[in-house]
């Protein structure tokens, strides 16, 4: 079978309003100054999506958006970096989802409207689509609460078309994380979340001891620990590889989606899962270099700059 694009991202589409470079967080009745402002293509989803397309990968997007001005800047920021959007639906009934980022140092708060993005599900997506593709990769399936509820028999469905999987969980704004990971990861290639995500998952406090214990059910667990950089388990295998550290972070928002971006471009092309860590970890360090998640990703030739010049590191 042909497959017409290499990944398949199902999931939230949001724009990101991010107030850049403030000297603390607001407190209640109190008013704070933000230094600078980006308003920008958001979410976990696509950030990744865009930043993977991007690197070369073909690539094409699965959500739900409200037809209005956000709507409108999703829909023009995943084209302008070739992602294709035939299969985005829309809605009439809520607004094009945002989220709001309130960086300090290389902290954040992050506020969200779900909008159209809660109402996206598994009925939305063609089947003819899981034919065209050869991975799935779904980001911040808490967020997405219609997808959510169909999630077992997404990944299910993906599997028996033959295509590889990966998922992001990312934070449960709810924090009630019910999802039956074990289950889940039986059909999960790749999964890939951080620290604080992990150890939410399994109730633990140590994120040694949930990646001990979550990579009994996974295929390959990738945990990210952000400047202190990124371990892999994969079978009796681990591996662990540090961060490209970057002294003058813009700020970290979508910094893990780009990692994820880097290290499913690697693996859907066969590569040796040290190669795959090694350059998300690299991606993930360039995407600091600029505000937002994208816009340190305007083409390839851009990445590779900001990688050989700023972290030394060439492909």
């Amino acid at each position: 079978m042909v497959r017409r694009y290499d990944v398949l991202v199902a999931g939230e589409l949001n724009v990101d309003l991010i107030l850049n470079r403030l000297q603390k967080f607001p407190e209640m009745g109190k008013e704070v100054i933000a230094e600078g402002m980006t308003l920008t293509l958001g979410s976990s989803s696509a950030i990744f999506a865009s930043n993977l397309s991007v690197l070369g990968t073909s690539v094409t997007f699965a959500g739900a958006l409200a037809r209005d001005s956000f709507g409108d800047l999703i829909l023009s920021s995943l084209r302008a970096k070739g992602v294709a959007t035939d299969d985005i639906v829309f809605t009439d009934t809520c607004s094009t989802g945002a989220s709001v980022a309130l960086n300090v140092g290389e902290d954040r708060a992050m506020v969200t409207y779900p909008g159209a993005m809660s109402l996206f599900s598994l009925d939305h997506i063609p089947n003819h689509l899981f034919e065209k593709c050869r991975h799935l990769h779904v980001s911040s399936i808490f967020l997405s609460t219609a997808l959510k509820r169909d999630v077992y028999r997404l990944f299910k469905v993906a599997k028996d078309h033959g295509m590889t999987t990966s998922l992001d969980p990312q934070w449960d704004p709810y924090e009630q994380w019910a999802i039956d990971f074990p289950e889940l990861l039986r059909d999960v290639d790749v999964f890939l979340p951080n620290e604080s995500e992990i150890c939410a998952i399994t109730g633990m406090t140590d994120p040694d001891a949930a990646a001990e214990e979550l990579r009994k059910f996974a295929n390959v667990l990738v945990v990210k620990h952000g400047r202190k950089g990124a371990s892999l388990w994969h079978g009796d295998r681990h591996l662990f590889q540090p961060a490209f550290l970057n002294n003058n972070v813009v700020d970290s928002i979508g910094a893990g989606d780009s990692f994820d971006a880097g290290f499913i471009h690697g693996f859907i092309q066969g590569k040796d899962l040290a190669n795959c860590l090694e350059f998300a970890a690299v991606t993930g360090a360039v995407n600091t270099t600029r505000a937002g998640g994208t816009t340190a990703f305007g083409s390839l030739d851009e990445v590779r700059a900001i990688a050989r010049d700023e972290f030394n590191f060439e492909f």
